[in-house]
């Protein structure tokens, strides 16, 4: 990978939910966009748990995000209006974007062994801390297994539809 390519990559510590979260209190409470810190404020949280949801919303195109500011996209807006399945169909088309799933797409079958190995190998560097195998593997599952993108059998994983 060329140092002027960066891959977006759903950051660790984000769950659906949080997204789902973040995207309700941003249309609802601040019609679509506010500053960071108000936002913060609102949803009770530290703004170091709530830059990770932030970040891969910005990553899925769910918001955007500058200079302090948020605000939610048209697809964002569609997100909170849509029903469950919907809903999915929005995330799996989504991370097929993003990282760790452009290389488990690349991969089509795999361990959580070997995915990690194939992101090390491209230099993501978001699950190479300790707790890196176990993420990656949360990751796989909140967002790829849930939107049917991945299957699960075994230890195995399965990329089902592209």
């Amino acid at each position: 990978m060329s140092s002027k390519t960066k891959l977006e990559v759903i950051n660790p510590a984000a769950r659906v939910a949080d997204l789902i979260g973040l995207l309700y209190v941003l249309h609802h409470t601040f019609s679509g966009n506010t500053d960071l810190y108000q936002l913060e404020k609102i949803m009770e949280v530290d703004l170091d748990d709530l830059m990770p949801i932030v970040y891969t919303a910005n990553s899925l195109g769910f918001v955007t995000i500058g200079e302090g500011d948020i605000v939610i996209t048209d697809k964002g807006i569609e997100f909170v209006n849509a029903g469950l399945k919907k809903r999915k169909e929005m995330i799996k088309s989504s991370i097929k974007k993003v990282e760790p799933f452009v290389s488990a797409i690349r991969l089509k079958k795999f361990t959580v062994r070997e995915l990690f190995e194939e992101l090390r190998k491209n230099s993501i560097q978001n699950f190479n801390n300790p707790s890196g195998l176990y993420l990656l593997e949360l990751t796989l599952i909140e967002w790829g297994v849930y939107s049917g993108l991945l299957k699960r059998v075994g230890d195995v994983y399965q990329v089902v539809s592209q």
